[in-house]
């Protein structure tokens, strides 16, 4: 069961970083200072959208953006610590 947990708190950072990586990205995008013309950074920015809009987009239909700000990462990333916490205390107490 110990090592169940250990691939479930994995699996849950991977998707923290995956999701901080796409919103700095979005950031660098929005400040022109990465190129999405390029065919390298366009390849990228796909395959991170890929990942990330089946979780994104159903959450996008219900919270609008504040202020012309996308407040769905920041929800993710509570709900990934609150999955961390579960995980843990169902499998390391």
């Amino acid at each position: 069961m110990y090592i169940i947990g250990e691939i479930l708190i994995f699996l849950l950072n991977v998707a923290f970083w995956i999701i901080i990586l796409q919103a700095v990205l979005s950031w660098l995008i929005a400040f022109e200072v990465v190129n999405v013309r390029n065919p390298q950074a366009a390849n990228f920015i796909r395959l991170l959208d890929k990942i990330t809009d089946p979780v994104f987009k159903p959450l996008r239909k219900v919270i609008p953006p504040i202020a012309g700000i996308d407040i769905t990462p920041i929800i993710i990333i509570f709900a990934i610590y609150i999955l961390k916490s579960i995980v843990a205390s169902i499998f390391f107490y």
